[in-house]
This record gives structure tokens, sequence and C-alpha cells, in this order.
């Protein structure tokens, strides 16, 4: 037996039912979707109607919290610096902050900050100036003898205040 001679057992694979095709295949006029009434038109969504009864989704308690304004923090992995530093991207011994990482192509855009993360080996000082670091990723850097600024978090977006006039 070959790669090329491989195949699937006899009917192990079905293909679908071509519906609308005519009477004779056997799915054809009505194809399947019995006769008149919403359900057999096309663009219907009431899957979750239980004909004015209550919905489930609706008499099952809600679950947990959604901050209602999110910090969005950038992720950036200590072997991303690195890599970024053997490239040349990033001086040896410079500063990071998110636009530094931004202008070198670390990052697309800076959101809200920074979080350095431990994933990868950092083998250049560095000091940085971000919004917060992991623990293993503080201890790497400063093993290396950088330094981490941790910057405060910033103010979350006002509302527009409504005028009534």
């Amino acid at each position: 037996m070959k790669l090329n001679e491989l195949r699937d057992n006899e009917g192990a694979r079905k293909g679908r039912m071509r519906v609308g095709r005519g009477t004779s295949s056997g799915k054809g006029k009505t194809a399947g979707r019995g006769v008149k009434g919403q359900t057999s038109r096309s663009g219907v969504a009431i899957k979750g109607f239980e004909g004015g009864q209550m919905p489930i989704h609706m008499r099952l308690p809600k679950r947990g919290f959604n901050v209602p304004n999110p910090t969005k923090l950038n992720a950036v992995n200590l072997g991303q610096l690195q890599f970024a530093v053997e490239a040349g991207k990033i001086a040896k011994g410079a500063t990071i902050t998110a636009d530094s990482l931004v202008e070198a192509g670390v990052l697309r855009r800076a959101k809200d900050g920074v979080r350095i993360l431990a994933k990868g080996e950092l083998k250049e000082k560095l000091d940085f100036e971000v919004a917060g670091v992991s623990k293993a990723a503080q201890e790497a850097i400063e093993k290396l003898g950088g330094k981490i600024a941790i910057l405060a978090k910033p103010a979350p977006a006002a509302e527009p205040a409504a005028d009534d006039a």
C-alpha cells in the first residue's frame, strides 16, 4: 500500500442531500420544509423561541461580571524583546516604553499600556517604563541589572455629558 492509494472505506463519506432538484429526487417541491408558514421561507430566526413561554436562556441566572471599561494591555514577551535587540530594532540598554515598542515594530499600536511577560529569554540589560510586569519577568530583568518603572493606570475614558437644552 502506498500513500497515494489510501482511501476511506466504501460508504464512510456520504454526500449531502441536494434538495429542491425535482420530485423524483425525493426532496423536491418543498425540499423538506413542509408546507407554507414562516419556517418554510428563508431568513428564519426563531431557534430560541418557545411559543411565548419564557425561553431557557432567559430563565437561567446570569453568571459573572463584565467590567464596563477594562484596561486593554499589549502583552510583550521577553523573547520578543531579545529578538528585536538582536535585529537592531531596539538599542542595548535602552528604555522600553509603549511608543518605543511601536517604533521598533514589536507592537502594531499602543493600547492602554504594555505588560511584560516572561516567555523566552532576555540576554541584554534593558530599562522599562510599562503598565505591568509579571513576577517571573521582573526577576529576569532585575537579574540582568535592568530597572522597572510601573506607570500609573490610565484614567478610563469619560462619557460625554448629555446637554439638557
